[in-house]
């Protein structure tokens, strides 16, 4: 999927939104996998999980939304600063 910065209006807040690419929702098996994933992670409460706020569906394509962390992305922060030590 991919993950954009969203505003929740409705509790006027940054929010994380991932969202299943159009040709993908429309897979059966990758919308199921999708779910699958929003499930695990709401299921697990720890400071290096997100939070899950809503899981849904708009005009056919699954969403994720989810708690908003400041940073860089994995790839960039592994590009400036190399391989990660298991620590880290």
């Amino acid at each position: 999927g991919a993950v954009y910065l969203a505003h929740d209006e409705g509790l006027d807040r940054r929010v994380a939104l991932k969202v299943l690419p159009p040709g993908a929702a429309s897979d059966p098996a990758a919308k199921d996998r999708f779910l699958l994933e929003a499930r695990a992670a709401a299921a697990v409460n720890h400071d290096h999980v997100v939070t899950i706020y809503q899981v849904g569906e708009d005009r056919g394509v699954p969403f994720i939304a989810m708690e908003f962390l400041q940073g860089a992305p994995l790839d960039e922060y592994v590009a400036r600063k190399g391989h990660l030590t298991v620590p880290q």
